[in-house]
């Protein structure tokens, strides 16, 4: 079975640095024409340059996603250049965190009117073309946060949560139109946001402890799910959010099957490293 997205046209937000920067690179791998947003001009040109020596069709813009006016420029040019619109990534997203006793106006804003109102936005842009189309594929960044917020997180996770229901809510008015819209739920993917990747070992240790599958995701970990929900193949799969954790909910504590593993001489804690 072999997945085949080739041809697709795809815009992704937030391409800027990690998960989205490999997002768009696997998508043009795989033979798609990528539009990239962000709000950085450096982080676009890099991405552009680097697509530019691959030969592979892409476009790339500025865009604050919390700007209607600003979004419909650029879809706008995209329809008139590429005349549809397949996929649409919304990855980006920002922290906001802080306790709620001191967390100020400004931070919880900020995170839902970027990772929230930016989806909304993003995602009522580009349905009047994928409904001319009668096909189209949204999928949303949620969070692990979204089924298990952390200390600190309610502007990030309150604004991911919202995502997930929102998520639902569209893919239950698009069906008609042979539209799906999904969510995704990353756990603990090492990224510029987060640097779980730079902590002291012993606090990598404490967070590897809490996964079945005791080892960071990787960033083409969610790019491969992006391209799955994005196919054909995932035709029948919609409104829902996919939790991509390494079995952070699996069970109630993760390191026991290592403990016992490692009694019967079948796993190393030492020699992992972490």
């Amino acid at each position: 079975m072999h997945i085949d997205i080739a041809g697709k046209v795809a815009v992704v937000t937030g391409v800027g640095k990690g998960i989205g920067h490999e997002i768009v690179t696997t998508l043009s791998r795989e033979g798609v024409t990528t539009v990239s947003i962000d709000v950085n001009a450096d982080d676009l040109a890099t991405i552009g340059a680097e697509l530019d020596a691959t030969g592979a069709a892409h476009r790339e813009f500025v865009c604050d996603i919390r700007d209607s006016a600003q979004i419909a420029e650029v879809i706008a040019a995209v329809e008139q250049q590429y005349g549809r619109i397949d996929i649409l990534v919304n990855n980006a997203g920002v922290a906001g965190n802080g306790p709620i006793d001191g967390l100020d106006e400004k931070t919880w804003d900020f995170a839902h009117d970027v990772n929230l109102k930016g989806t909304f936005l993003m995602c009522r842009a580009v349905l009047p073309i994928m409904k001319r189309q009668r096909a189209g594929r949204i999928i949303n960044a949620a969070s692990f946060a979204a089924f298990v917020p952390i200390y600190g997180s309610a502007a990030y996770a309150s604004s991911k949560i919202a995502v997930a229901h929102f998520t639902r809510a569209l893919a239950g008015e698009v069906g008609p139109w042979n539209i799906t819209a999904n969510a995704y739920a990353p756990g603990m993917v090492p990224t510029s946001l987060n640097h779980f990747d730079e902590l002291p070992q012993p606090e990598q240790s404490r967070l590897l402890d809490t996964l079945s599958l005791r080892k960071w995701g990787s960033k083409s970990d969610i790019s491969s799910l992006i391209c799955f929900l994005a196919s054909d193949l995932a035709g029948y799969i919609t409104g829902t959010l996919i939790d991509i954790s390494g079995g952070k909910l699996a069970t109630q504590v993760p390191r026991l099957a290592y403990e016992a593993a490692a009694a019967e001489g079948e796993y190393d804690f030492a020699a992992d490293g972490r």
